[in-house]
């Protein structure tokens, strides 16, 4: 839960690194939050509003650690755009999230692994 909320204290910081377990980390507590809100909406019959809001709200904070997981890796944020081109984007941009970052320093700051 602590590297869910760290990110949610960067809510829009897109510089500096992240290391893969900080944005797996959140990916998979938003994932999680949003299958219980799904379930939650559908079992009482409401509309999507909820998931709906919750999704509008950690959007930011999603691209941001997004945005300094590929900086990560030695790569500019910009990347994270190539996920809209249709087939083939995503898979692109998800290998350079799954890849390890740079050891040491990089353009982009300190490692955050410390080493």
């Amino acid at each position: 839960m602590n590297w869910y909320l760290g990110v949610l204290k960067k809510y829009a910081v897109f510089s500096g690194r992240a290391r893969r377990k900080e944005y797996w980390m959140f990916f998979l507590v938003n994932f999680i939050i949003l299958l219980l809100l799904g379930l939650i909406e559908a079992a009482l019959g409401l509309p999507a509003v909820l998931t709906f809001l919750y999704t509008l709200a950690v959007l930011i904070p999603h691209i941001a650690v997004g945005v300094r997981r590929l900086h990560d890796t030695g790569r500019s944020g910009w990347w994270l755009l190539l996920s809209l081109v249709p087939l083939v984007g995503i898979f692109i941009v998800l290998f350079f999230l799954i890849l390890d970052g740079q050891p040491g320093e990089n353009s982009y700051g300190p490692n955050p692994k410390g080493a």
